[in-house]
């Protein structure tokens, strides 16, 4: 026997060993349990924009783009793309995805997809995103063109929002079924939806991409975070959402589950709505920003992971300036402007369940302090959704929410939240406008800068937000489960692996 034939076989066997391996690895998890916060509010991915319905429905459909583990922003049903103009950018389409039914996904079902999230009547709150976007032609067998309003630098970036659904499942069920029963092109397919319980999705095995190492996987509504933590160290649960960093601490300490975090572009913040009292008085929306202890809640209840931040994006973002800070802490003139302003406002702090509510108890004292009337209103997020979705008029006087784009540009953090006719709009002014339009209209990065400096200079100054903290994402898991988190706070399950 030759030293060379030895050698291979020696590899053959050692290949064999490892597949095995692999493949028992595989079958020791054949159904993978996930707890999230609440159920998901839709899973029609261009319906709504929020983290327990993208954790889902992202397993579902494929995008246009994606992003690498690294944030890089890497191909998915488009291969490649070329500018062909300022106005037009052509994508080529990859020709071996199946739809679950199927049926096989072409340029036509991307220019559908498209022209429905761009369609107002449509009314997706993620048009803001995409309204650049004048139109989507399917122009040839595996390409696809995008005319754009004109230059549109952020439009990668968004893109990778952008999920892939078919054109003929979505007109013959209409939209409130097709939600129901989502059909995509992703590595894990819809099997059932038990309302308020959780949403199950079995493998895509015919996945053109990476395959999922589960058969199953099964998301859970948990609301309770003790619960979420108890699940996972039961061994009910092999990966929770949303742990703070006390009951993450507690997970360590057991050993029966690990934490994995990661900072995230998400961010928390306080709406203030400047058009109805008590914060139609700019003296009382610059006591609310002294009032805030930031590096305190923080460190003193986050367990210093989030970081205090004053701009309406984060380090992870393109636009962010390190020299813009916020007011700082200051209780005392907090107290004094309050007092200036007739003292004892009566205000409501709207926050839904997603939100840490210890944060949002020490705002209420540290509003207190300073002399408001404060109270909490807590309620689920569908319905915290609704609240804050009703433009720069109707929104609540004061909200503490979280916002993240998932695109990691200022155009995709301010624009839904800053222009005029969005329905997050949370202020409606004409510079601001401007300058939004300016920054997503042109191609100079130092002009972009420019623009978004000004947009962050004029929040820090008029304050219609208060800026908190850069979040950290804290997941619970079971200890074989081998996944790094990400900014961008997606679940990808075939990026995922279970060594045991």
């Amino acid at each position: 026997m030759t030293r060379l034939f030895k050698a291979r076989l020696l590899g053959a066997a050692f290949a064999l060993a490892a597949a095995l391996a692999s493949a028992g690895a595989a079958e020791a998890k054949d159904r993978f349990v996930v707890d999230l916060v609440n159920e998901p509010s839709t899973l029609d991915p261009q319906l709504q924009w929020n983290p327990d319905s993208y954790y889902v429905y992202r397993n579902i459909f494929d995008n246009l783009v994606t992003r690498d583990d690294q944030g890089a922003i890497v191909p998915q049903i488009a291969t490649s793309w070329k500018t062909l103009s300022d106005t037009q950018v052509e994508f080529q389409i990859r020709d071996d995805v199946t739809f679950h039914d199927g049926s096989k996904l072409t340029p036509g079902d991307v220019a559908f997809s498209v022209g429905r999230i761009i369609d107002p009547a449509f009314a997706s709150p993620q048009q803001g995103q995409f309204d650049k976007i004048v139109k989507a032609e399917a122009t040839g067998p595996h390409s696809v063109v995008l005319t754009l309003a004109g230059p549109y630098p952020a439009l990668l970036a968004q893109l990778v929002k952008l999920s892939i659904v078919p054109e003929h499942a979505v007109k013959a069920a209409g939209n409130d079924a097709f939600n129901l029963h989502p059909v995509g092109s992703g590595p894990y397919k819809f099997v059932e939806w038990q309302r308020g319980v959780a949403v199950t999705l079995a493998r895509n095995d015919a996945y053109w991409g990476q395959k999922g190492p589960f058969p199953t996987a099964v998301f859970r509504a948990v609301p309770d975070a003790a619960t979420r933590l108890a699940d996972v160290q039961a061994g009910t649960a092999d990966l929770v959402v949303s742990l703070d960093s006390d009951l993450a601490g507690q997970l360590e300490a057991s050993g029966r589950g690990k934490r994995l975090y990661s900072l995230t572009e998400r961010l928390a913040y306080l709406r203030l709505n400047p058009t109805k009292p008590p914060f139609d008085d700019p003296r009382l929306r610059q006591a609310v920003a002294y009032a805030i202890d930031k590096d305190g809640i923080t460190q003193g209840i986050l367990g210093g992971l989030d970081k205090p931040i004053g701009q309406m994006v984060t380090p992870a973002h393109f636009g962010w300036f390190g020299n813009i800070p916020g007011l700082p802490y200051d209780p005392d003139r907090a107290k004094a402007l309050v007092a200036e302003a007739g003292g004892s406002p009566k205000v409501q702090i709207a926050t839904g369940t997603f939100f840490d509510q210890r944060v949002v108890q020490a705002i209420q004292q540290e509003l207190a302090d300073a002399g408001f009337d404060a109270s909490i209103k807590l309620v689920d997020t569908p319905t915290f959704l609704k609240l804050i979705q009703q433009g720069a008029q109707g929104g609540p006087a004061l909200a503490v929410s979280r916002s993240s784009c998932a695109c990691q540009d200022a155009d995709g953090a301010l624009y839904q939240l800053f222009h005029s006719g969005n329905p997050w709009t949370i202020v409606e002014n004409k510079d601001l406008d401007s300058w939004l339009d300016d920054a997503r209209s042109t191609l100079d990065t130092d002009r972009r800068l420019i623009d978004y400096r000004k947009i962050s200079t004029f929040i820090a100054t008029e304050i219609p937000v208060v800026p908190l903290f850069q979040t950290v994402a804290i997941y619970g898991a079971a200890k074989p489960l081998q996944w790094t988190p990400t900014p961008n706070e997606s679940l990808f399950l075939n990026r995922m692996a279970w060594t045991e």
